[in-house]
Parts: structure tokens; sequence; C-alpha cells
């Protein structure tokens, strides 16, 4: 086995072998721990000898590690006792190879509950958004603090005890480590869905940096959510986000150039598309939008449907795009929507109609500090003939824009413009 099979085999059973940890213990904090240091341990071990029950291997290393720790803060009579208490089962450390259930007795959709689980423990409403994705990252995903600093652009001191505070806040709680009951559930589903989307999106259009890409994070993203659609597979917005991960990534190639940088829709090679993403994601939001009732997700899903399928931008349904926004204003009204609205409108119907709309919606103060707004307005003054406005306007965008590679092309796009 590879390198990057074993990465993919290790990110695929580190939420299991916590969630069979923190089941049997409790100990959050102290499992997340121990899993990590067989994690580590695994990588270094197995490219020359893969245990014949990975899972199992990993399961009886974090939990020997774990009492290790366990023994460490407790007192020497408590110490006995505990030790006594949790002395690993027989099939822990040696499972049957014929086995129909998993290690400890344990069958696989026992293991899939787990998951789901961690995934709803990392994204309790205790913890800030920045720290449900940190713990995502660390406790579902499996990487390690030091990949998921690197990934934030941030020291790995800082995402440390980003961590280790998100943690502690798990511990205060007082969570259970069990699926949230009745109305709290859809609540923290609706929390998880969320924290995987602002994933896929620091990875398909990265807020700071020097790439507009960061494709470790949308594909991590992608990974996530699609773990997350085979435990919930009847949930039409849990398909409808990973219809529309797909559907964006299956765009990414052609989104930037040589120079990384960004390529607008308009002047996107098209044949750089991925086909297999794009078949994967129509087929998805075509299965799941006549479930029930339709939530944010299916809308966005099916709007980059339109996109990834248009043959060219000329040809692209920008009335029926305009349609699906406005939809999604109705349930989901916040500014970015109104602004792609806007601009599906402006092309459907003209730039003058698509201007109204971004005065009214300056008007309401919401995107007045974002760079997004001026930008729009320099297209739609830019399809006008408004030449020195749009220079102006993108001049300003340029001014706002976090990252290196949006402003380069707020530059160029001005530039461009100068008499």
């Amino acid at each position: 086995m590879t390198a990057p099979d074993i990465e993919d085999l290790l990110r695929e059973l580190a939420p299991q072998v916590l969630g069979a940890l923190v089941r049997r213990y409790g100990h959050f904090d102290a499992c997340e721990e121990a899993t990590q240091e067989a994690l580590l341990a695994a990588a270094l071990q197995w490219p020359g000898d893969l245990p014949n029950s990975p899972r199992g291997w990993l399961i009886t290393v974090a939990s020997r590690r774990l009492i290790d720790l366990l023994r460490a803060d407790q007192s020497r009579s408590r110490r006995e006792q505990t030790v006594a208490q949790w002395t690993l089962p027989e099939q822990w450390v040696a499972p049957p190879a014929d086995a129909r259930l998993g290690e400890g007795g344990h069958s696989d959709d026992h293991y899939s509950d787990d998951t789901l689980v961690l995934l709803f423990l990392c994204c309790h409403p205790a913890l800030s958004a920045a720290s449900q994705i940190a713990l995502t990252l660390r406790a579902v995903g499996g990487l390690t603090t030091g990949e998921i600093a690197r990934a934030f652009l941030v020291p790995e001191a800082t995402m440390t005890r980003r961590i280790t505070r998100a943690k502690q806040a798990i511990r205060a709680s007082g969570a259970a480590f069990a699926l949230p009951p009745g109305d709290a559930q859809a609540e923290r589903l609706a929390a998880v869905l969320h924290v995987l989307y602002l994933i896929f999106t620091e990875g398909y259009a990265a807020t700071s940096g020097p790439s507009l890409l960061r494709p470790d994070l949308s594909a991590e993203a992608i990974r996530l959510t699609r773990v997350l659609q085979r435990l919930v597979p009847h949930d039409s917005e849990v398909a409808g986000l990973l219809a529309m991960m797909l559907l964006t990534e299956a765009r990414a190639a052609a989104r930037t150039d040589e120079y990384n940088s960004l390529v607008p829709l308009a002047e996107q090679d098209r044949s750089l598309y991925r086909s297999d993403l794009v078949a994967e994601g129509v087929a998805l939001i075509t299965e799941a939008l006549p479930r029930g009732a339709t939530g944010p997700y299916q809308l966005q899903a099916a709007i980059a449907a339109i996109h990834a399928e248009s043959p060219s931008a000329a040809e692209t349904d920008w009335a029926q795009i305009a349609a699906l926004y406005a939809l999604l204003l109705q349930i989901a009204d916040n500014p970015v929507v109104a602004l792609n609205h806007a601009v599906a409108v402006a092309m459907s119907e003209g730039p003058t109609v698509g201007l109204d709309l971004l005065t009214r919606l300056e008007a309401g103060k919401r995107v007045v500090s974002d760079h997004r707004l001026p930008a729009v307005r320099a297209h739609m003054l830019e399809l006008t003939g408004d030449r020195d406005g749009a220079r102006r306007c993108y001049l300003a965008a340029a001014a706002r824009a976090l990252g290196p590679a949006q402003q380069r092309y707020l530059l160029s796009r001005a530039a461009r413009l100068q008499d």
C-alpha cells in the first residue's frame, strides 16, 4: 500500500477510532489526543508493515495511550482502580479475521453512528465557527494541528490554542456522546453543513494567502461531506451540499491561468471542466430535489448545475438562474446571495436593472465594506459602456480585497480599461 493510500485510510478510520474511544471511556479531549498519537504511529509503521486489522490496531494503540494519559492525571490509588476497570477486552486486541462485527463487538453501522455523533459534537453550539472548523478537521478529518494551521495560514501555536479551547468548551458544556434529541438534531445537522460549506468555500476562494484556490481544503470538505452523505443518505440538503461542491469543484481547473490569476466565468475554457464531477453532481441534485422541501444547498446546487452544463457563457440560462436566486433569497436572505441575484438579473434583463438592485442593496449597508459590491458594480458599468466608472470601481474593489490573487485580478481589470 502506497503512502497516499495509507493517508486516505487513516483519515477514513480517524473518526471511527475516536468515536469508539469516546463512547467507551468518555474524556473527549484525552481520547482525541490518544487517537492523534495512534494515527502518527501508524503513519510511521504501516508503510512497511500494514496490520491485518488497521482499525483494531489503531483502537488498541490509542486505548493504551489513553490509559497512559489518564494514569498521569490521577492519584496512585485511583490510578490502579481505573486501569483495572479499563483493561482492554481480549477481542479489541486481536479481533477474529472472519468476524462479522467490527472491532470490539461493534458493527460497521455502530462506527458510522459514532462518526455522525463526532460531527455533531465538533459543531456544538458552544463553539465559535472557527473552533467548529478546526475541531472538525482535527477529530473527524484526522488532520494534525500543523496541517490545519498551514491550511488556514496561522501559526501552529495559534491553532493549538484554538483546538484546546474548543475541547475545553466541549467538556465544560457537559455534552454527552450521543446524537442530539429531536429538533436539536436537525439544528446541529444544519451547523455541520455550514461548517463543511465554510471549509469548501475557503478552499475554492481563499480569503488569504497567495493562491486563489486551496485544493487541499476543498478536497477535504468534499471528502467529509461524502462521509456525511453516507451516514444520512436520505437527507436532501446533505445531498444538495455535496452536489454543489462537486459541480463547483468541476470548474476549478478553468478558474485560474498559468500565472495563478483569476479567469472570469465568461472567459473560462469549459473543456477543462471535469465531466465526471459534473455528472455526479447533476445526478445527486436531480435525485434530491423531488424528495421534499427544497433548501438553500439544493438551490445552490441547481444553480451550479446550470453553469456547469452550459456550453458557453452566452448560452447560459440566466433567467432560470435569476429565478433560482430569487427563491434562495426567500429562504436564505444574505448579502452574497443578493449580489449574485443582481448579477443574474443584469445578465438576463440588462445591466441597468442589475445596477438598480445594487443601489438598493448598498442602501441596506450590509455589504458596504466587502470588495464584491464594487467589483460587481464595475462589471455592470463595463456592460453599459461606462469604462471610467467601471475602472474606478475595480480599483475600489481591489483596495478592499483581502487575497493577493483577488487584488491582482481586480487591478488587471482596471488597467485594461485605462485610456
